[in-house]
């Protein structure tokens, strides 16, 4: 049932910021045009309109009504429009650091391997603060012109870490190529239970100490480790693989090096065996988070809180990241929008053109109500990321929907007057 709220909350102008950051907030990357809208080319005026008419359907075609409108944003939600992660890393970058005041950049850049989804959900760890870094994407052979964009654009003011005496600017992930003329720190591993457990040990020493939750994925199954990207963001928390049936000495290590941490497992018994639950009861507590499928899981782990763990998104005002299962980088790329602005959980989509019913009844769950006068509740906020071959118009339509607060209605007074 929808949940009623009446506490004053501010709401942001997202469509305003996304529209600004987009198209160059800032203006020192002129070419950076995330989207081509087809009609800003200049021409004659017989020409536009000579076009113009073979171009535009006719009132009430089938054309007219598939058209994709809206190509960025509705009252409730906002699109990341690349046509691939590398261009939704790039995109969501630009709209969480839409200005060049120094206050408001990054403290660094993190990039990652673009074809390696544990890579970009382990990293996720390092996104919060004291780095206040946006993830990218690269390759081992050339850095896309996107990324070295947009790390020209943000212009990342430097984090010391541990008693190093310079500022580090980018931190690369694995090896690949990454823009130059920043000091970067490097962390690398043979495979994702290594690469994570290093990831693991800058994160503390950036931070200080080891933090005392941990959450466990298996590095076999994309879907069902999206959901821990958006809570490493958030809460700096690391994210550690496991295997069917095996804890990798890498894991072990990283876990051995807590007392005793809560280690949450974001995989079901078909992904991660029992026998490794045992084997991780053995340096911690442990508890599994998950049900039979991706989709359901995600909003299983968005519901659940522990006393210093987990979203808790159980009633309305809180952010919403959605992102397709079929782009794994996605998780990474929009890592930074569940640990900024409206904070808030990443769910998944598994078909372009259908919303999950269990996403569906969810957002019904958490959706907003008033009494009386809408301005005086709060409300969700939803991105969708990827353009809409990946997630259709129709798709963020009924989001859009489906997140808006609507009055509630009062049972009939029945009583009988004497």
């Amino acid at each position: 049932m929808r949940g009623t709220i009446t506490t004053r909350v501010s709401i942001t102008a997202l469509a305003v910021v996304l529209t600004g950051a987009l198209f160059g907030c800032g203006g020192s990357d002129d070419k950076f045009d995330p989207i081509n809208l087809g009609d800003d080319k200049e021409s004659n005026s017989k020409t536009t309109t000579k076009n113009n008419k073979k171009q535009q359907p006719e009132e009430g075609s089938a054309e007219q009504k598939t058209r994709p409108y809206p190509l960025l944003a509705t009252k409730n939600s906002t699109r990341i429009p690349g046509k691939n992660a590398v261009e939704d890393a790039a995109y969501t970058a630009r709209v969480v650091y839409p200005s060049l005041d120094k206050n408001a950049r990054p403290g660094a850049i993190i990039v990652v391997d673009k074809d390696s989804w544990q890579t970009g959900v382990a990293a996720s760890s390092l996104v919060r603060e004291p780095l206040n870094a946006p993830i990218l994407l690269s390759d081992k052979g050339k850095v896309p012109e996107i990324t070295e964009e947009t790390t020209e654009a943000l212009q990342p003011t430097g984090v010391k870490i541990g008693k190093a005496k310079r500022k580090v600017k980018l931190i690369r992930v694995g090896k690949l190529s990454t823009p130059t003329g920043l000091r970067t720190r490097n962390v690398s591993g043979n495979g994702p239970a290594k690469i994570a457990a290093s990831i693991d040990r800058l994160s503390a020493k950036i931070s200080g100490s080891y933090k005392k939750n941990v959450v466990i994925v298996s590095s076999k199954s994309a879907a069902y480790a999206f959901p821990a990207a958006a809570w490493a963001a958030k809460s700096g928390d690391p994210v550690l693989f496991v295997q069917k049936s095996s804890v990798p000495a890498a894991t072990k290590g990283a876990l051995s090096r807590r007392d005793q941490p809560m280690i949450y497992v974001l995989a079901p018994k078909k992904l991660v065996s029992e026998e490794v639950i045992a084997e991780l009861r053995k340096l911690g507590q442990v508890q599994r988070i998950a049900e039979d499928t991706a989709v359901k899981s995600a909003i299983a782990f968005a519901r659940y809180q522990a006393p210093d763990f987990g979203w808790g998104v159980v009633d309305p005002g809180h952010g919403l990241v959605f992102m397709n299962v079929s782009r794994p980088l996605d998780a990474a790329a929009s890592a930074p929008l569940a640990a900024s602005g409206k904070y808030g959980p990443l769910l998944l989509i598994d078909s372009a053109s259908k919303l999950p019913l269990p996403d569906r009844d969810y957002l019904l769950d958490i959706q907003p109500g008033y009494e009386t006068d809408p301005s005086r509740g709060v409300y969700n906020h939803a991105w969708i990321m990827g353009n809409d071959s990946t997630i259709s118009v129709s798709v963020q339509a009924q989001i859009d929907r489906l997140t808006e607060i609507q009055k509630i209605k009062q049972a009939p007074n029945t009583a009988t007057v004497p």
